[in-house]
């Protein structure tokens, strides 16, 4: 069976490039097993993988290639997009979207994001010069680049040991680090990537980026 499926690059920075590639099974029905998701998911070797189960409700299933997500950010942005959703419907719950100008914006609870380690550097240039850790915990390291304008520098690492050594860009990480500073910030992750967030009222997050086409 060939599975059709396409690929877009999600948060972006502001030249266009750069961005995590997010792979994207717009019929979901040919693919309806767990083992079978997880199998192409795994071959696509994306850091992220959606299947859509109903385009109309916006119902998404998300996989890295060794597990299933309940939730993740930069898929629910990507598809935001490519669905011109005004909202999805994920595993943890619903995701509303919005759409301004350049931008693809969601709003998810903290409290979705799956756990993981934040942990800060005292400058770019140190999280600039990290080597890729061992295997085993999943951190997010950041520092300021500028406090006073909320502009962070961020690296992530999986740790999962499936292949995905570096993550270029995390939403869900970004939603944490959001939510643990309390305050509006402006991330550069990975190569060059943007990761816009904005801390709401009752534990919400909304997280913005720029989509493209990989193509």
């Amino acid at each position: 069976m060939v599975i059709e499926y396409e690929v877009v690059r999600v948060f972006c920075g502001a030249d266009g490039q750069f961005g995590n590639e997010l792979g994207v099974v717009r019929d979901g029905a040919m693919v309806h097993t767990d083992v079978e998701r997880l199998a192409f998911a795994r071959t696509l070797g994306f850091s992220e993988t959606v299947f859509v189960d109903d385009p109309v409700g916006g119902v998404i299933d998300i996989w890295t290639p060794s597990l299933r997500m309940t939730f993740a950010g930069h898929p629910c942005v990507g598809m935001a997009w490519l669905l011109e959703a005004a909202a999805l419907t994920t595993r943890a719950g619903r995701v509303n979207a919005r759409h301004d100008g350049e931008f693809t914006w969601i709003t998810a609870r903290s409290d979705w994001a799956p756990p993981r380690t934040l942990r800060q550097f005292g400058s770019a240039a140190a999280v600039d010069a990290l080597e890729v850790p061992s295997p085993g915990e999943w951190i997010y390291a950041w520092a300021w680049r500028d406090e006073a304008a909320g502009r962070v520098r961020a690296r992530a690492f999986p740790g999962r040991g499936d292949g995905i050594d570096e993550d270029e860009a995390t939403g869900a990480a970004a939603i944490l680090l959001t939510a643990a500073l309390g305050r509006p910030l402006t991330i550069t992750q990975g190569r060059g990537s943007q990761i816009l967030t904005r801390p709401q009222p009752g534990g919400w997050v909304e997280l913005g980026g720029r989509v493209r086409d990989a193509a």
